[in-house]
């Protein structure tokens, strides 16, 4: 199934998955081509999903198609896109007194889309509805912080992510691995933006409060391999920080 043109009664979301669609929201809507649709992102950016659904569901849409749209290497599945429908479905049926008696129905493309010219390929092939039996958003796995030594933070805000910071998260990842370096030892965060921009990509290491710049893959490997294998931060692209002094 696949949206019809000019039906206001069935909308066609591209879903940003990660933080490097998030800082690309021109290019994500660009991949519509000629077909309406929609931009909503599944973390960082904005409009939420959730957010997306609830605004078509204000306008009555009777049917929404997500497609999640990956543009770089690493991201969550399709799969995420049925969880967190599913979430805003159940949580609209359990409102009381209910706010859309009849939600859209939704549904989800099996398919990333990646490449421009790539729409209608995805949309015909597997474009599954929601089922209500769904993974919802918590399991036990997921309930206890996790032990990491160390927690490395890249930024990926829009001066980064143009800078190549999609290539400092691979490598960070690839690093780790090599050294036999898991989440419980550290963990890699992805965030918005961390500020000194000119400074770009930039990566902070904390509890040890130390930030690098322009940590590109040779500088990601010698991060993992000495600061955080044998907690000897390096000297190089270490950036000053000043702590601001706490007014009485």
């Amino acid at each position: 199934m696949s949206p019809a043109a000019g039906d206001d009664r069935e909308r066609l979301v591209l879903v940003g998955m990660s933080a490097h669609e998030a800082a690309q929201p021109r290019r994500v809507a660009d991949l519509a081509g000629d077909r309406a649709a929609t931009v909503a992102f599944l973390q960082v950016g904005d409009p939420s999903l959730a957010r997306e659904l609830t605004r078509l569901a204000d306008l009555g849409a009777e049917r929404v198609v997500l497609v999640g749209v990956r543009l770089g290497a690493t991201g969550p599945g399709a799969s995420w896109l049925r969880r967190v429908a599913a979430h805003w479905r159940r949580e609209q049926e359990g409102q009381q007194p209910v706010q859309h008696p009849e939600a859209p129905d939704i549904t989800v493309a099996a398919d990333l889309l990646r490449h421009d010219g790539e729409l209608a390929t995805v949309l015909a092939r597997a474009v599954r509805p929601l089922t209500g039996r769904e993974a919802g958003l918590t399991s036990a796995a997921w309930d206890d912080l996790p032990g990491h030594r160390h927690q490395v933070l890249v930024c990926r805000g829009p001066r980064c992510t143009a800078r190549g910071a999609e290539t400092t998260a691979t490598a960070l990842a690839r690093a780790l691995v090599e050294q036999g370096l898991g989440d419980d030892e550290v963990l890699v965060t992805q965030t918005g933006c961390l500020f000194p921009c000119n400074h770009a990509p930039v990566v902070a290491v904390q509890p040890d409060d130390v930030w690098y710049a322009g940590v590109d893959e040779a500088l990601a490997a010698r991060l993992v391999g000495e600061h955080l294998l044998h907690d000897r931060p390096l000297t190089e692209q270490r950036l000053p920080r000043r702590r601001g002094a706490r007014g009485d």
